[in-house]
């Protein structure tokens, strides 16, 4: 077992805590498409010519699963430090909440869900404190839960010397997080705080044939450069309903639809416009990308009504006054709703009225999905 008190003790007295800031993401077109039974449901084998995988277009990936993220300097730091007794801590200033427990000793339980990531890495003498870089936006439809399993997956594994890769880390967050009922989740959220950037991820439900890799793999690619990233923030906004429901309640109906024949028609219609807002993006085709917004949008809510809440309903009101178009993040429960306009005026305009009556999030993307601070550091094994 690695006891990380004695260094972080040392660490921590120097003014050197070691510490990680992980991001949270936009998502759009293609979100749910990561989930693991929409994954599992609407993938198909495809005999991938890997001599011709730098076709820009992915135009043979048109009819599978995929997502594309969109990583904000929005999101959490986690911080290390030391803890005596033999003991492991996870402290969230947002939620108000501390737990300390030794480790082997830690029931499977949803409350404790972050405790088991550090045991399975072996640790002790540490605790984890999270906070986010912005308050009172947590549980947002940003991926907030995801973004702090992931950011404690890669803390712990930095601290223990790295034993697994990055696409095993988004496996873990995952799974973690799915099946200790913390929420319905994918991979998209864990892999853009792994990746980060404007990023297509094409979705591998049992690993990309041919090679290695397990639930979560993808292949992905690069849309934007952090050169075109303003582009994009002069037509994108991100407003608060103030209005927050349980994006689960959501999820479960989507999950049901794929049981029916009407329902598995729609969701995979969903692939083609997902496809077509990766293409739009990366062909900067404004227009495009503000018409695959709306169809995708239009699909969700046939598929739940709930989707849209009253709130949702007024700003997309407003937003086609300007010749914009609106998207309620995650599953709509988080109340965070992204505005996609092509002209940039218009979107100026449109941002002055919704601020009258909601609260607008500030952001900013970033190239990358998360950032250490104060590493490297020697941790012993005893």
């Amino acid at each position: 077992m690695i006891d990380l008190f004695p260094i972080l003790k040392e660490m921590q007295e120097r003014g050197r805590i070691p510490k990680l800031t992980a991001h949270n993401r936009i998502d759009g077109p293609g979100s749910s498409l990561d989930l693991r039974e929409f994954q599992q449901c609407l993938w198909i084998n495809e005999d991938i010519n890997f001599n011709k995988i730098k076709d820009l277009s992915r135009s043979w990936s048109n009819h599978l699963p995929r997502t594309v993220g969109i990583s904000i300097n929005l999101g959490c730091v986690a911080e290390a430090l030391p803890l005596e007794d033999g003991n492991i801590g996870i402290i969230s200033r947002e939620y108000g909440t501390e737990v300390i427990m030794k480790p082997g000793e830690i029931p499977y339980q949803s409350k404790f869900w972050l405790l088991k990531v550090l045991e399975l890495f072996n640790l002790k003498g540490i605790k984890i404190v999270l906070h986010n870089h912005i308050a009172g936006i947590q549980s947002s439809g940003l991926g907030g839960s995801a973004t702090a399993t992931t950011a404690v997956c890669l803390l712990a594994n930095k601290l223990a010397g790295e034993p697994f890769s990055k696409a095993q880390i988004v496996t873990m967050a995952a799974t973690i997080e799915q099946d200790m009922g913390i929420s319905i989740t994918g991979t998209q959220e864990q892999s853009c705080v792994v990746y980060g950037g404007v990023t297509d991820y094409i979705w591998f439900p049992w690993g990309i044939p041919g090679k290695s890799g397990g639930y979560g793999a993808s292949i992905r690619e690069t849309l934007l450069e952090e050169t075109e990233y303003a582009e994009i923030e002069c037509r994108m906004g991100i407003f608060h309903t103030g209005v927050s429901r349980s994006s689960t309640d959501v999820n479960k109906v989507w999950r049901k639809k794929l049981q029916t024949k009407s329902g598995l028609k729609l969701h995979k219609k969903k692939l083609s416009i997902a496809y077509d807002y990766r293409e739009s993006l990366r062909k900067k085709d404004w227009e495009r990308v503000s018409s695959s917004i709306k169809e995708y949008r239009q699909i969700r809510t046939s598929l739940c009504k709930d989707y849209m809440c009253k709130p949702c309903w007024d700003i997309q009101g407003q937003c086609e006054r300007f010749g914009a178009e609106s998207f309620p993040l995650g599953a709509g429960g988080g109340g965070a709703v992204l505005v996609f306009c092509p002209d940039p005026e218009n979107f100026f305009e449109v941002q002055g009225t919704l601020s009258q009556a909601y609260r607008k999030i500030d952001y900013h993307i970033k190239p990358n999905g998360h950032e250490f601070k104060n590493f490297p550091m020697e941790v012993k094994d005893v």
